[in-house]
């Protein structure tokens, strides 16, 4: 009887034992099926969107869900804050609203493709010192560029085409060491483009001003860009462009078409890997260099400038067509008529 009553007390003791651990592995906060987003940014997200007003776009932005499963944006699986936050093609009207400021763990900021955004760049995007992409592109903002994006010290690509923005570009962009991505191209901006850029000779591999209103003399400085891809057509650029062609440089793509550049081309050295050479619509002068036919071009323009002489023979030369070298003072041979 004894041993029936301690055996009886000891099954007891194990079931309350095992009751209490089962409650208490419950209730473990580590293990608990409370939502990953942090408050802090759900509640910035709900005010992004009251401050929308696209009820039907942010659908999924919920009070009552978890904000990490919300449509564009992106959660981080480690820290459970939000890092990314894509707002593209809506009905919005009005500005961005200054709660993009409140997500301080923010690396990637995307507004794109909004036909009636308006306002400036809020200031308190100054606060996002995580941000490594800002894009704002296709929307009608105007206005000039602001400074204040000279703030975001760790931003790795800056691209504002397509919207009105005008104005001169400002020179403090150059504080942005880390950038390797510059996008300005549709826009209105004028004046010149600043002297300060050569300072981005480390790092930026995509430059890109085309079709804006720029104006004035390419400056020295950029001869010490090391871009993969440079884009100045489309502009109203003078003068010199032969500080652009350094025969060891990384430059696959060189864009400089629709300006008023005024060189000889004669003694250019062209980049060793470049692949896409665009100069028509200017005022070169000269002859085009023999080196040309090194080249392992799929698109090159030479198109109504006032070069001369002999179109250099071999390599890819003469698989363009008449297009790509009519309307210069007296270049001649295949694809053009003979020199005489």
């Amino acid at each position: 009887m004894d041993t029936h009553i301690s055996t009886s007390s000891a099954s007891r003791s194990l079931f309350l034992l095992s009751f209490l651990f089962i409650l208490s592995y419950l209730s473990s906060p580590t293990l608990s099926t409370s939502e990953r987003c942090h408050p802090d940014d759900k509640r910035a997200l709900l005010r992004i969107k009251e401050a929308l007003n696209i009820p039907d776009h942010l659908a999924s932005w919920n009070v009552s869900t978890d904000c990490c499963y919300w449509d564009y944006v992106g959660c981080h699986t480690e820290t459970n804050r939000i890092y990314q936050l894509l707002i593209y093609d809506t009905s919005i009207h009005g500005p961005i609203p200054p709660s993009v400021g409140d997500l301080p763990y923010l690396e990637t900021l995307v507004f794109s493709d909004i036909n009636n955004l308006t306002g400036p760049i809020p200031y308190s995007i100054t606060k996002l010192q995580n941000l490594k992409m800002l894009r704002i592109i296709w929307t009608p903002l105007s206005g000039r560029i602001p400074d204040l994006i000279s703030q975001l010290k760790n931003l790795e690509y800056l691209d504002l085409s397509r919207n009105q923005f005008s104005g001169s570009i400002p020179a403090s962009l150059a504080n942005l060491r880390k950038l390797t991505g510059l996008q300005l191209e549709g826009n209105k901006l004028s004046g010149s483009i600043p002297d300060s850029f050569g300072r981005f000779k480390d790092n930026l591999y995509v430059f890109v001003l085309s079709q804006n209103m720029l104006s004035g003399k390419i400056p020295k400085s950029l001869g010490q860009l090391d871009c993969e891809s440079i884009d100045l057509s489309h502009n109203k650029l003078v003068g010199d462009a032969k500080m652009l062609f350094r025969e060891n440089s990384s430059v696959k793509g060189l864009d400089l078409s629709r300006n008023r550049l005024d060189f000889d081309l004669s003694n250019v050295k062209f980049p060793k890997n470049l692949t896409f050479l665009d100069l028509s619509y200017n005022r070169i002068r000269g002859s085009i260099p023999q080196q040309v036919t090194e080249l392992d071009l799929w698109r090159m323009d030479f198109s109504y400038n006032r070069l001369c002489g002999r179109i250099p023979v071999g390599g890819k030369v003469q698989q363009f067509g008449y297009e790509t070298f009519t309307h210069n003072l007296c270049l001649c041979g295949t694809p053009l008529p003979e020199c005489k």
